[in-house]
């Protein structure tokens, strides 16, 4: 590991200010989960270091006409225990709860959890310069990519690694993004960024801007939704896949549905084609199957990684299935 100068600002236009310049080398961190495992593993060396965990008004959850207001250094542990977010927002507490471990929950933050980089084991090698890190291939297309993207790969086969982002982007949730400049909202929708827009990055910030707040719109009485993740191991994993389903139900036939997965793609991939499928159906297994495999036939499995389209299917199904009961 590298010296580096470390940043305390005492305000998020202080902290605006570190990056205002564009210098690559400039770098931001919340609880410090991933950037200092980055660092440790000799992927990035940072001339400094931006401490924003101490920046005072960014930790809070704010429910108002409009919806929930989550400040981006809420920690996790603090989201997944919110009482509104527990009874109005199912999906997302039971995305925080799946997180990790207890102790990385307590350290990590919403919005450092939004921004982390992938865990593709290319990726976090030092001595692999993968397209990513600004090489000339991905070695998980033609290497081994057990764990490695269904969709939209090519360039990199990588998968974004958040439980909470499937769930924002499925509850509409948008990003408020802070800059020397002034402030911009995002639909966290377009806030993840595919391989074929920018490979080396995973979202729209600029490099001079940071996660503000994210704001989920307000909760309606026919609302159901549910988060489920499948992980090899008891706890302190990431999905091999996952399906964040939120839904307007009337009775326990489907109004209208967001499903949006995890563990299958760089970005949080939503399955607009299964969600058709199931409009105007019952939320049943049965009906979920059946759309999910509609949807599925637009994956295209790596030679290691087909049994992701099975498991998929059954993830899907089994969380469609729970709103209806």
């Amino acid at each position: 590991m590298k010296n580096f100068q470390y940043g305390k600002p005492a305000s998020l236009e202080q902290a605006a200010a570190f990056l205002a310049k564009g210098d690559p080398n400039v770098f931001v961190m919340g609880g410090g989960t991933d950037l200092l495992g980055e660092v440790k593993e000799g992927l990035v060396a940072p001339a400094v270091v931006v401490d924003l965990k101490a920046l005072p008004g960014l930790a809070y959850i704010n429910k108002d006409k409009d919806g929930l207001v989550v400040g981006a250094l809420t920690t996790i542990a603090e989201l997944a225990e919110n009482p509104t977010v527990q009874k109005e927002y199912r999906v997302l507490h039971e995305a925080a709860r799946a997180v990790a471990s207890p102790q990385l929950r307590n350290m990590g933050t919403v919005g450092g959890n939004l921004c982390q980089r992938p865990r593709c084991w290319y990726y976090r090698d030092a001595s692999v310069v993968c397209n990513k890190k600004g090489g000339a291939k991905c070695y998980a297309e033609k290497g081994r990519n057990k764990y490695h993207a269904l969709f939209a790969g090519g360039i990199c086969y990588a998968v974004h690694p958040s439980d909470l982002a499937p769930a924002l982007v499925a509850l509409d949730g948008k990003a408020v993004l802070a800059s020397a400049k002034g402030e911009r909202t995002v639909p966290l929708g377009e806030f993840f960024a595919p391989p074929i827009v920018n490979v080396r990055k995973e979202n729209v910030l600029n490099g001079q801007e940071i996660v503000k707040e994210v704001r989920i719109p307000a909760a309606k009485p026919k609302d159901k939704s549910t988060y489920l993740k499948f992980i090899e191991r008891g706890s302190w994993d990431f999905a091999v896949v996952s399906a964040a389903v939120k839904a307007v139900l009337s009775g326990t036939t489907i109004e209208d549905i967001r499903i949006v997965c995890g563990g299958v793609a760089p970005v949080p991939w939503r399955m607009r084609k299964a969600e058709d499928a199931l409009k105007g159906r019952k939320a049943t297994e049965a009906a979920a199957r059946q759309a999910a495999k509609i949807a599925l036939k637009d994956a295209a499995p790596l030679a290691e990684n087909g049994y992701k389209v099975e498991l998929l299917e059954t993830i899907i199904a089994r969380a469609v299935a729970a709103l209806g009961k």
